[in-house]
């Protein structure tokens, strides 16, 4: 999977290629990295790639031509590598709101294009003509798209085959289809008693169907009382069981 990155602060990714199970990944070049900085796609000398927004308001706005220049020069250069043409993505708050299941989907794909926005955002005229997915990590503001940038490159990049050391570890969580989109249960580890507190008995049982069962539990209780929203999804799919729906209705008998 090849991963670019239109950003004004290339160095913000030096981490993503060097630190933890995904810079690890990188080194086995499992996925590749590319920053591109749109300064460098700037048509006059002063390498302006912003200016103030017509009709007024606070801030300013990252220009069409080298936001275009760049995705242009993208595009080329993935051709060249016989690669296909590369959705291209904005962060932006206005996005649509990236999820596991966006992760996943894009996890199968050879690569995209992410544009860090900055300032008060960028010229609708570059979204209009070059982007594919406007995409949000969350209800929040940060100064620039480059955190929200490293978060994606770390939810997807885990799911690559070869990245984690049990690939099973990625599909074993909170969101996944193993726990039908809802959160995971807390785990306890070594040692069994910690002053006083000890880990649940059924988990030192060794029967595995009871231990799947007090897990499918947890996790349904602290998803209602935590996600609620999650419960009420997982009902429209049709993801739960009778078992399951009659847990949940004595925890939130509005549920449904």
């Amino acid at each position: 999977m090849r991963l670019d990155i239109i950003t004004l602060f290339p160095e913000f990714f030096d981490s993503a290629n060097n630190i933890g199970v995904v810079g690890r990944s990188y080194k086995n070049k499992i996925w590749d990295l590319y920053t591109w900085n749109p300064r460098n796609f700037t048509s006059d000398k002063r390498k302006n790639i912003d200016d103030r927004p017509y009709g007024g308001g606070p801030g300013m706005l990252m220009k069409v031509e080298p936001l275009e220049n760049t995705v242009n020069h993208i595009h080329e250069e993935r051709k060249l590598s016989n690669l296909s043409k590369a959705p291209v993505i904005l962060l932006t708050p206005v996005g649509k709101l990236f999820t596991q299941n966006l992760a996943v989907k894009l996890a199968k794909s050879d690569g995209f294009i992410l544009v860090c926005g900055r300032y008060e955002g960028v010229d609708k005229r570059f979204i209009d003509r070059c982007v594919t997915l406007e995409m949000s990590i969350g209800d929040f503001i940060i100064s620039g798209g480059e955190i929200a940038a490293l978060a994606v490159i770390d939810s997807i990049v885990r799911l690559l085959p070869g990245t984690l050391n049990n690939n099973k570890s990625a599909t074993n969580e909170s969101f996944s289809d193993e726990f039908s989109g809802l959160l995971e249960p807390y785990s306890y580890t070594r040692p069994e008693n910690y002053c006083g507190d000890t880990v649940p008995k059924v988990l030192l049982s060794g029967n595995h169907a009871n231990i799947d069962k007090w897990k499918r539990e947890q996790s349904l209780e602290i998803t209602c009382k935590r996600r609620p929203d999650l419960i009420k999804q997982a009902i429209k799919d049709g993801c739960l069981s009778q078992d399951d729906e009659h847990l949940i209705s004595s925890i939130i008998p509005d549920a449904h």
